[in-house]
């Protein structure tokens, strides 16, 4: 390929010629790239040059660099870990979430008191800055490696006459049946972003670069539909895939989510 002809920083142009090389496979996943010094070469630039337009692809996911072996197409492989997303039950009211992965805890949860967010407000049926109890985990996957972090925000208003107040770490399964046995019906709500990741969830994921989370927000409705906890779920969105069993609904339950 000649010197590079193209409008715009040349930092950019270099960038944009070595994306094209990936995109249409002269570059496949997980080859290395050339050297900085055929890069130079190839395009007839400086070494900062080429340095800033690798630095760019990069930060765009599509190379990672390894220490002490250079820059390398990202591969795109299979996530190593499915999270199953089930609920299960045994008909006596005891509820199960654990489908096979046997998290380890990296650390103890993390138990205190907080308010509710412009984010989170909406999704229990509460005003801003009503109080919540949370609790705070991250988990590993053995298997893989993978780390998790999960966050469990219950009202006070769910807590109140409950073991929930003095105990609020514990374990969402454990919630599940305590709310059953305590009268009320269950259903779920689920809601799945993928996004990039705030500094503290980069260090905690042990995230690579360019590498979003996947962020689940779950809701568990009681009685009458109300709000009673909110779960949130965060991995590496490339090593982690959340699966889901999906069933009908009647006419009438699907009449009466919509109301």
């Amino acid at each position: 390929m000649g010197e590079i002809q193209r409008p715009g920083a040349l930092y950019q142009q270099v960038a944009a010629a070595i994306r094209e090389a990936i995109t249409s496979g002269e570059f496949p996943p997980g080859a290395p790239l050339p050297s900085e010094t055929q890069l130079i070469e190839r395009y007839k630039v400086s070494r900062p040059t080429v340095r800033n337009a690798v630095a760019a692809l990069r930060s765009e996911g599509l190379i990672e660099v390894i220490h002490g072996k250079g820059s390398f197409v990202r591969a795109n492989a299979a996530p190593v870990l499915t999270i199953d997303r089930a609920i299960g039950h045994n008909g006596s009211g005891r509820f199960t979430t654990n489908t096979g992965t046997v998290w380890e805890q990296e650390q103890e949860p993390s138990v205190y008191r907080t308010k509710t967010t412009a984010v989170t407000a909406p999704l229990l049926q509460l005003a801003e800055d009503d109080a919540l109890f949370g609790c705070d985990r991250l988990l590993c996957d053995p298997d893989t490696g993978t780390r998790l972090l999960h966050r469990t925000l219950i009202p006070f208003a769910t807590a109140e006459g409950t073991s929930l107040a003095a105990a609020p770490d514990t374990e969402p399964a454990a919630i599940y049946t305590l709310l059953t046995k305590a009268g009320h019906e269950l259903w779920w709500s689920e809601t799945v972003r993928a996004r990039m990741p705030l500094p503290d969830e980069r260090t905690a994921l042990e995230l690579p670069d360019a590498t979003p989370v996947v962020h689940t927000l779950r809701v568990t409705h009681g009685n009458d539909d109300a709000p009673l906890l909110l779960e949130e779920l965060r991995a590496s969105g490339a090593r982690a895939q959340l699966s889901y069993r999906i069933t009908a609904d009647s006419p009438r339950s699907a009449t009466s989510a919509r109301a």
